[in-house]
């Protein structure tokens, strides 16, 4: 059976005993991880994820992937510049697809933008205004100002 699975900003298509390079996520090698953003198993797909299975992956080795050369030039202006960058990479070999999350003891990776791992923690922000307060508050202070002023613009 094979999974599409989202990590890095990027989509992978694995089976079981796959060996990947993916964007690096953080982690020892020799440790297992789990992806929980998995867009589609065999025949299922996700809207747009599917919820309660998981791909279970170890992770082999952290390395860095070729050079990449970015050249820039702007001609008849004496400009040139070069850079050399390295992405960083984790392999790893995908020892299980499709399986029910049920451990506590692997952390379970959630992608982001710029590829690093992170864990799954969701937290409400308070909308605050300029002041610092919160907005329930500064909206029922500026009500209570605006009444004092029509009181006293009537009186």
């Amino acid at each position: 059976m094979h999974a599409v699975l989202k990590t890095g900003g990027k989509q992978y298509r694995v089976t079981k005993n796959d060996i990947i390079s993916i964007e690096r996520i953080e982690g020892e090698p020799g440790s297992q991880i789990e992806f929980d953003e998995i867009l589609m198993i065999g025949d299922e797909i996700g809207a747009p994820t599917i919820h309660g299975k998981v791909v279970k992956a170890e992770i082999l080795e952290q390395k860095k992937d070729t050079k990449i050369l970015v050249f820039k030039k702007k001609r008849r202006k004496d400009y040139k510049r070069t850079l050399g960058h390295r992405q960083l990479q984790t392999v790893i070999q995908i020892i299980e697809v499709g399986s029910v999350a049920e451990s506590k003891t692997v952390d379970i990776v959630s992608s982001t933008k710029k590829g690093v791992a992170k864990k799954v923690t969701t937290k409400k922000k308070v909308a605050t205004n300029k002041t610092g307060a919160n907005t329930k508050a500064a909206t029922q202070n500026k009500t209570a100002k605006e009444t004092k002023k029509v009181s006293k613009i009537d009186n």
